[in-house]
């Protein structure tokens, strides 16, 4: 754990909601189960395997680290943190295991990033309302919509597995005429409302709580987009299965992004690597050109690229 140990004693003041250890990265021998990630003003520490007779004493080590770390940084304050165990057991029956170790958790709790609002929600399941590694990927947003903010008809975006809708608030802040959303998870999609209010964000989105696959009329109607965002589950039952629902995703493509506009391919499945994306977008969307991948977020350093997050940029060419 000493890594573990050291990344918290010279972390410095969190005011973002951001990762302060990833030892799922695999750079740090002995410290692959844990991650620790701050949504101010609390810490969550989190472990993907089952507890068993070292965990208290380890979890005792942890705290202390946090303590003394938090008792130098903000002296006088309390310090929340949570415990949370996301085992392979745990996630096959849909479950986690969350403790309040210290402190509490606001309600509401709303976090900062990139002077963007978020509603999260970090003691309940497995997803806490706003993934972390996404962050570069919505900077990415904000300086695509900022440098079309002057397109003759206005930037449209098109933000498919939109969860709780943090690429369009990005998006209409940084001038984007609209952008819709579409999540079948209908709860996801009224946090996403929320996140627009709660940034002021009033006018310009539109919310679609509907299978993608179902709704592909509107989806087309409301096109073409000079942005599309493609974000979804590589795994989710019922929803989407990458290997299986991606190349038919892929096929629409061309017909969605309009001259010269954008596509946003994400992914985070560490089972399959770059040649998977960008064989079937070959293969079912060849009009559309491989521009970059964006880099992760450096706390997100990880010794195999391939099994990282993959978020690649594609071009639509120009009429």
């Amino acid at each position: 754990m000493q890594a573990l140990i050291d990344a918290i004693h010279t972390m410095v003041l969190p005011t973002d909601a951001q990762r302060i250890f990833h030892g799922r990265g695999g750079l740090f021998p002995g410290c692959e189960q844990w991650t620790l990630d701050a949504y101010p003003p609390v810490f969550v520490l989190t472990s993907f395997l089952l507890p068993d007779a070292s965990t208290d004493g380890q979890l005792a080590a942890i705290g202390q680290a946090l303590a003394k770390r938090w008792e130098q940084l903000a002296p006088g304050q309390a310090l929340d943190w949570v415990f949370q165990c996301r085992s392979e057991v745990l996630r096959t029956q849909g479950r986690t295991d969350t403790r309040v170790m210290s402190g509490s958790v606001p309600d509401p709790h709303v976090v900062n990033e990139q002077g963007a609002r978020f509603r999260v929600h970090i003691d309940k399941g497995q997803n806490h309302g706003l993934f972390l590694d996404m962050a570069e990927g919505r900077r990415w947003v904000r300086e695509y919509a900022k440098a079309r903010r002057t397109d003759r008809y206005g930037l449209k975006v098109l933000n498919l597995f939109a969860y709780t809708c943090a690429f369009s608030v990005v998006a209409l802040q940084a001038g984007a005429k609209h952008v819709v959303n579409v999540d079948m998870g209908r709860g996801a999609i009224a946090t996403g409302q929320q996140n627009h209010q709660l940034n002021g964000v009033t006018a310009g989105a539109s919310f679609l709580a509907h299978d993608i696959f179902s709704t592909w009329g509107k989806i087309t109607r409301g096109g073409p987009y000079g942005l599309v965002i493609v974000d979804p589950p590589s795994y989710q039952k019922g929803s989407f299965v990458a290997t299986k629902d991606y190349p038919r995703l892929m096929r629409r493509l061309p017909d969605l992004v309009a001259p010269g506009g954008h596509a946003l391919i994400c992914l985070n499945a560490p089972e399959l690597g770059m040649a998977f994306l960008q064989d079937h977008m070959q293969e079912c969307a060849p009009e559309l050109v491989f521009v970059v991948r964006l880099a992760n977020p450096s706390s997100f350093a990880d010794k195999d690229a391939e099994r990282a997050l993959k978020v690649l940029v594609y071009r639509a060419p120009d009429l």
